[in-house]
């Protein structure tokens, strides 16, 4: 009598699950960030979006590349277009411990270059401050 075993069959399908859930579920960005904490509600993903962030000593990255110091207005005309003229959409994050005047400082800059449409990223927290 010939049967099929699928224990082992399901055995590794249940393994691969678990690897594809964990591995959609980490972040896209890998520039170590302590975000701030906030209420707000989720944004959500788009492909077309760019990830800025500012770490705590104040370094830009767009995406994980890091911009030289001066370099972000010439690496913002980089990032402008897909031929239609539409800009992305800027996901914008920044570490905890900077203070107001940097983050403004690449917003500034952000706007300088026609990005109007800007997401500030921050972890959630249960209570209001």
């Amino acid at each position: 009598m010939a049967e099929i075993n699928v224990t082992p069959l399901v055995d590794v399908m249940l393994v691969l699950l678990i690897i594809f859930m964990v591995t959609v579920t980490l972040p896209a960005v890998g520039v170590p960030i302590e975000l701030p904490d906030s209420r707000a509600n989720a944004v959500e993903e788009t492909p077309s979006q760019v990830t800025i962030s500012v770490d705590a000593q104040g370094r830009i990255y767009i995406e994980n590349e890091a911009i030289a110091a001066g370099g972000l207005p010439a690496a913002l005309s980089e990032l402008n277009r897909d031929g239609a003229g539409d800009l992305p959409t800027i996901v914008l994050r920044g570490d905890q411990s900077l203070d107001y005047g940097r983050v403004m400082a690449v917003m500034g800059e952000l706007g300088r270059a026609g990005f109007t449409s800007i997401s500030l990223v921050t972890d959630s927290s249960v209570t209001a401050p």
